[in-house]
């Protein structure tokens, strides 16, 4: 398998089925073998069911009863997975999915170890409200006196990796919430994987959630933790086995239509 797209999922309800049809549809034109992971993160509206409608057998849906957050959902799916390149992206697809194919042509020509989306980027088109890019700047200027990770946004749902990368990286993560991505960026470049570049995104927002005091809050203290275990007790440094995840039931899909099967 040479791409796996792991989409975390939580609470998309009927919006999944056709944001799903659309990923699929810009994976095609990739003209190369690949594989979908949806993780229902605990769930209880219809996602999980209306992701299974999806006529594809590219396309696997994993569920498990309890919400533990975007971070568990992603680890939950990269174990689910077996690409060689994995890319995340929400499945709100706020992100256009077109843009997978231009950061695998971006990481396969300069031999990168991870590609991600960046707001900051020059050429990124991004649409969302005065305030809320306020919140952004404030924490990636937190992040830049913390840590030096080489990259001006941290924080944007679409990111590709070299499996290996994944691999050593992830067992040794701590958040699985809020600051799931700054952690597996620091991680990364902390283990020498430093071959990290940013790329432009389409990105308009719909805001079907806020970030309220209590998550600003969290998101906060896991941010101090995270160089409390990089520079304090030198957590990273140690090799971990991967975390018990939760047992996963793999939702039966929709029959596929014709020519929708995996390539050979």
């Amino acid at each position: 398998m040479e791409l796996s797209v792991v989409v975390p999922a939580y609470r998309e309800g009927a919006r999944i089925h056709d944001n799903l049809v659309r990923l699929l549809g810009e994976l095609e034109q990739l003209g190369s073998d690949y594989e979908v992971v949806v993780v229902s993160d605990g769930n209880r509206d219809a996602t999980a069911s209306e992701a299974q409608r999806v006529a594809s057998s590219r396309v696997r849906v994993v569920e498990y009863p309890r919400n533990r957050g975007k971070g568990y959902a992603l680890t939950t799916g990269v174990r689910q997975s077996t690409g060689t390149l994995v890319t995340f992206i929400d499945a709100d697809m706020e992100l256009h999915p077109r843009e997978i194919r231009e950061f695998i042509r971006i990481m396969q020509d300069r031999q990168l170890d991870i590609v991600i989306g960046s707001k900051r980027h020059p050429r990124s088109r991004v649409h969302y409200p005065a305030f809320r890019r306020v919140q952004s700047l404030a924490y990636q200027f937190l992040i830049r006196l913390l840590f030096n990770v080489g990259v001006r946004d941290t924080q944007t749902g679409l990111k590709l990796f070299r499996r290996q990368v994944l691999e050593d990286v992830l067992p040794r993560l701590a958040v699985k919430q809020f600051a799931f991505d700054l952690e597996l960026l620091v991680v990364a470049q902390h283990l020498g994987y430093t071959r990290i570049e940013e790329a432009p995104i389409d990105l308009s927002y719909r805001f079907s959630s806020t970030i309220n005091p209590r998550a600003v809050y969290r998101i906060l203290w896991d941010t101090a933790a995270i160089f409390y275990r990089l520079h304090v007790t030198r957590y990273y440094d140690q090799p971990h086995p991967w975390p018990q995840l939760e047992p996963t039931v793999t939702a039966a899909a929709a029959a596929p239509q014709a020519g929708s099967g995996r390539r050979s």
